[in-house]
């Protein structure tokens, strides 16, 4: 067992997304984390584009529409991402996976749930309240465009994707440790440990740019 860790940031992860907590205080606890992941990038995407902040609060009914988007897109995506990554996290520290196993499934998981939601999403709303002019196919063909800005924080996708940091971060952080302990290296400071969790966040994020790109040709 990897639980009992001296680094502060995962041994608290260890302690709120373990193998051994029940499901539904592993969800709830996922649900309270990804609220509070989303809220404060939320609040700087609002902050970075210039009149949003106004046109919400002047134009009729915009601010319910965009809180509305947010808890049927931004949350359900932000909830299934997160959990992915949690119970993956929770596995690796048990040691029930493999390091090289878990960041295949993680990159598959991440990125392929982060779309999949999106193409499931976007149709549904079309048809239930009429969003994308009520045309689900026009819905379906905005996906890709909208995915490949998100990285560089282009639309609220953006903000949906860094919010699912709070997972990969310590996913990330502790296969750096498991790869390490294995090789029998000394381990890195808690800063490159984060920097090399960023590194591996990025460049998932980069190769959904790529997959988002190709589902925009082909839809």
């Amino acid at each position: 067992m990897t639980t009992d860790s001296p680094i502060p940031v995962l041994a608290w992860f260890d302690r709120h997304f373990s193998v051994r907590l029940p499901v539904t205080r592993f969800a709830l606890n996922t649900v309270v984390l990804s609220l509070l992941a989303l809220a404060p990038v939320l609040g700087l995407y609002i902050a970075m584009v210039p009149g949003f902040w106004p046109h919400l609060i002047a134009a009729d009914a915009a601010l319910a529409r965009f809180f509305r988007q947010i808890l049927t897109n931004g949350l359900p995506v932000v909830f299934v991402v997160n959990a992915l990554g949690f119970v993956l996290f929770a596995r690796l520290r048990a040691e029930r996976l493999r390091p090289g196993a878990v960041l295949v499934i993680d990159m598959v998981a991440r990125i392929g749930a982060f779309i999949a939601l999106h193409v499931a999403i976007y149709p549904a709303s079309a048809l239930m309240f009429g969003s994308f002019g009520g045309d689900p196919l026009q819905a379906l063909g905005v996906v890709g465009p909208t995915l490949a800005q998100a990285a560089a924080f282009g639309n609220l996708s953006g903000v949906y994707l860094y919010a699912t940091l709070v997972s990969a971060f310590p996913l990330h952080m502790a296969l750096v440790v498991a790869v390490l302990d294995r090789r029998g290296y000394a381990r890195r400071s808690l800063a490159g440990l984060a920097l090399s969790a960023l590194t591996v966040f990025g460049l998932q994020a980069l190769l959904m740019t790529g997959v988002a790109l190709l589902l925009g040709m082909v839809v």
